[in-house]
């Protein structure tokens, strides 16, 4: 049988222990997608998971990518059970074909769905159409477990979906995409966990967000210059040039608070320059926020990155209100093309940094600009891109960035670097 099973056990930084009167609670992840063994996508799940259910004292044993396979699905659910009694799966409960997670698990727990009226009703108020025509791809995402429950979905159409077995096995399925993942846990799953289980509620927390360093400098910083609180335990994260910190106490009293605001100070001092948010903001709403601050605005013209820092600002509630227009296009050629730079002020045989230059200047209609222009290769053979920022009296900065990686990774890494850029200018 074609197997494309991938039993990964993941061991994660050591953190701080939970105090020893926490019961500890084991789990193991499934997480489904053939496009995750194929390298299409990286596994995002299993550090999002782990690091939200840490602080309630819930240890993860294992971490499990499996492809849409029921056979190999079911194989790792009960490699899974025979290590622990909380199993959560990711992936699989959409309304296409290969969504094949749903039928696995009704086989497995031989638990099985039934149509539950409020999910239905539900699905009637998204798509303001009666039951009797919905799809019936849509309406099989209204079943759920006749042992069990369901988790809300606030995003999407796809609720959670809870197995209670008779020998007190739990699966929990939650959907694939981040978006409706993400909500789901913090809203459902921890309530769910918490009432279960008897798991504690997460004590106060403290994130801080890095853009220009990397996580072995940040913790070597860390370590010489801030004294961390004994009792914290210490999450990190690195995706796209970006870091995360997190810092969690035991307990979440004013005093707990007061400690972690203080241990904030602390990090400021020493690293406040790579420091853009201290909360869940992400960097594209800071860039975005500090434009409006400023009563600023952003146009983008880019080649090499094919529109990505476009994508990426759009996420920002305030895109709207600071982003003039954003222009994207293979080659120089065809964006100066789009932006009707007339033929006899261009020259194709001109630098990158004059083809970026001449771009930036035909955007006018916006307080900044940003050209990224195509990726080309220097002498030594490495691939790099010209970038071009418009400021305020129609000043020009240039700089070269080097591409690191390839596809969507390496326009992320290029994004990031650009956003940081901006951000500094506009403090």
């Amino acid at each position: 049988m074609r197997s494309h099973l991938l039993i990964t056990l993941l061991a994660f930084i050591c953190l701080a222990a939970a105090p020893t009167t926490q019961p500890h609670l084991e789990y193991s992840l499934l997480i489904t997608g053939g496009e995750l063994l194929e390298g299409a996508y990286p596994d995002s799940h299993t550090l999002f998971i782990t690091r939200t259910l840490h602080p309630l004292g819930l240890h993860c044993v294992s971490s499990m990518i499996v492809d849409d396979n029921p056979d190999d699905i079911k194989s790792v659910l009960r490699f899974a059970a025979s290590r622990t009694k909380l199993i959560i799966t990711t992936g699989g409960l959409g309304p296409t074909d290969n969504d094949l997670t749903r039928q696995s698990l009704t086989d497995f727990t031989g638990i099985p769905l039934k149509e539950h009226p409020d999910v239905l009703a539900d699905m009637e108020r998204r798509f303001k159409s009666p039951r009797d025509q919905l799809r019936a791809n849509l309406r099989r995402q209204t079943q759920t477990p006749t042992r069990g429950t369901y988790l809300k979905n606030a995003t999407g159409t796809a609720v959670g979906l809870v197995f209670e077995m008779p020998d007190g096995t739990v699966v929990v399925s939650l959907p694939g995409p981040p978006r409706e993942l993400q909500p789901m846990v913090r809203d459902g799953l921890l309530p769910y966990l918490i009432k279960r289980f008897g798991v504690r509620p997460p004590g106060a927390s403290l994130t801080i967000r890095f853009v220009g360093l990397g996580q072995s400098q940040i913790s070597q910083t860390l370590n010489e210059k801030v004294s961390l609180p004994p009792d914290a335990a210490q999450f990190s994260q690195f995706e796209a040039s970006r870091v995360d910190f997190a810092f969690v106490l035991p307990n979440d009293t004013p005093h707990d608070r007061a400690r972690l605001q203080d241990l904030k100070q602390k990090i400021l001092k020493h690293i406040g320059d790579n420091i853009y948010a201290t909360d869940q903001t992400s960097l594209e709403e800071h860039v975005a926020q500090l434009l409006v601050a400023r009563n600023a605005t952003l146009s983008l013209a880019e080649s090499g990155t094919a529109g990505a820092l476009a994508t990426a600002l759009a996420t920002a509630p305030s895109a709207s209100t600071v982003l003039v227009g954003a222009f994207a296009a293979p080659t120089d050629d065809k964006l100066r093309r789009l932006l009707h730079i007339p033929d006899e002020k261009w020259n194709p045989d001109a630098s990158p940094l004059d083809r970026a230059k001449l771009i930036a200047n035909s955007l006018t209609d916006s307080t900044y600009a940003i050209v990224i222009g195509q990726f080309e290769r220097d002498p030594t053979g490495d691939t790099n891109v010209q970038v071009v920022f418009k400021l305020p009296a129609n000043r020009l900065e240039s700089q070269i960035i080097p591409l690191r990686g390839s596809g969507e990774l390496a326009r992320a890494s290029i994004t990031t670097q650009l956003l940081d850029h901006l951000r500094r200018k506009l403090r």
